[in-house]
């Protein structure tokens, strides 16, 4: 007979062991294994080109002009309907990407090492808020805007990052779960945090001081910088966790606006989906409830290792712009540890007396205690071209973890 217990406490000392670390930036086709010219990657569980939501339908346009391969709208739908293209998950290598998630061949991207596994992890440097393509936009100025990055934005990073040899990402994130941030939706201090360790770096290898300003200010006005790197922090920290015979354990969470997936340690890279559904937004002004997409995106990433939603008390100043207030996220935040394995030793709620984090999702809780994980996330337009219409708040759908736990009983008990 397995030991779950055992197996989950396996599961448990690698996740809060990890040592995830910043160490290079490169385009997507030199180092995703397994990435193609004429492969997409994208957010959630597998999904084909017909069933994609509106944003995410709109990002593969936008990624497939920027490519090359169209040269407008008609044709990029044309050839994505073709065949031509493969769409397969970010997660299926060893990536994750907010919202749409779209990853395409040429596209910058961060290399995050877990220096106590060796494993690596991949995400795309964000290029903004709002009308972007991990928004489902996909007009003349955001398809600049990701040529800027990959033309200007990438090379000074690359050299930047190649002179500080790398940068420990464990310690920006516990850091500023103590400023104000959870760590998902608002990371103003994680981002601070970066920018103050990487713009010496940047200023010692400038050799363009046009370039290296447009960088620098793009940097500091840009708040979301570090989600990309804390959710491949959190990619590279999980994947050690995978495989291992008889745990509950949460792996992956994931959405692509369609399907809302999980998978468990003790069940492989089998995928357990329902539909996705509507996060309760909080809108930007001109939109209304009925123009909301379904949730999408890889960022519960985040929940899954024990920040984000899970960590929402130690955020009130985000709380009113995803919907919620302070009371409703210190009750949550609470509920959260009924449904998990352990508390982080390094990631801490100071509302909670500096208490850890509530981490490692165990599917058994979940099911028995009728809680499910809480996310808090960005909200994108149901309609291709669109772009961000506000942020949100919401419960992870029950059947999954009901799917999963009824697999798990069938695999163990035969």
């Amino acid at each position: 007979m397995v030991d779950i217990e055992k197996a989950n406490e396996k599961a448990f000392k690698r996740l809060i062991n990890a040592m995830p670390v910043w160490t290079d930036i490169e385009r997507a086709i030199d180092v995703i294994p397994g990435m193609k010219k004429n492969l997409i990657l994208h957010s959630g569980p597998p999904i084909s080109w017909d069933r994609m939501c509106g944003a995410q339908k709109g990002a593969v346009i936008g990624a497939l002009i920027y490519e090359g391969f169209a040269k407008d709208e008609e044709e990029a739908v044309e050839i994505a309907a073709s065949g031509e293209i493969i769409f397969e998950p970010c997660h299926h290598h060893n990536a994750v990407g907010p919202m749409a998630g779209i990853i395409s061949a040429s596209m910058p991207v961060f290399i995050v090492e877990n220096e106590t596994y060796g494993n690596k992890a991949f995400s795309m440097p964000i290029e903004g808020v709002r009308k972007v393509l991990i928004m489902g936009a996909y007009s003349p100025e955001v398809i600049e805007g990701l040529k800027w990055r990959e033309n200007i934005l990438f090379p000074v990073l690359k050299k930047a990052i190649k002179k500080a040899g790398k940068i420990e990402l464990k310690q920006i994130i516990a850091q500023a779960l103590t400023m104000g941030d959870e760590v998902h939706n608002r990371l103003r201090g994680a981002s601070y945090s970066l920018f103050a360790k990487l713009v010496p770096y940047i200023l010692q290898t400038m050799d363009d001081i046009n370039k290296t300003n447009e960088v620098i200010i793009f940097l500091h006005n840009l708040e979301f910088f570090f989600l990309p790197l804390s959710m491949a922090s959190c990619k590279a920290s999980l994947d050690p966790t995978r495989d291992i015979e008889g745990s509950t354990m949460v792996t992956v969470m994931s959405r692509n606006g369609t399907d809302w997936g999980i998978q468990v340690s003790g069940l492989g890279n089998e995928w357990f989906t329902t539909e996705s559904p509507v996060p309760n937004a909080l809108l930007f002004p001109g939109f209304k409830k009925e123009d909301v997409g379904r949730d999408m995106g890889d960022s519960a990433i985040s929940e899954t290792a024990g920040i984000g939603g899970m960590a929402i008390a130690a955020a009130p100043a985000i709380i009113k712009f995803v919907g919620g207030d302070v009371k409703y996220a210190i009750s949550k935040n609470l509920e959260m540890y009924e449904i998990t394995i352990g508390e982080n030793n390094v990631f801490q709620i100071p509302y909670f007396d500096f208490r850890g984090t509530p981490t490692g999702i165990d599917i058994r809780k979940v099911v028995e205690k009728n809680i499910t994980p809480l996310i808090d996330t960005g909200v994108a337009h149901k309609e291709p071209g669109v772009g961000q219409v506000g942020g949100g708040l919401l419960d992870a759908p029950m059947e999954v973890f009901k799917k999963a736990l009824y697999a798990f009983v069938n695999k163990y008990t035969n």
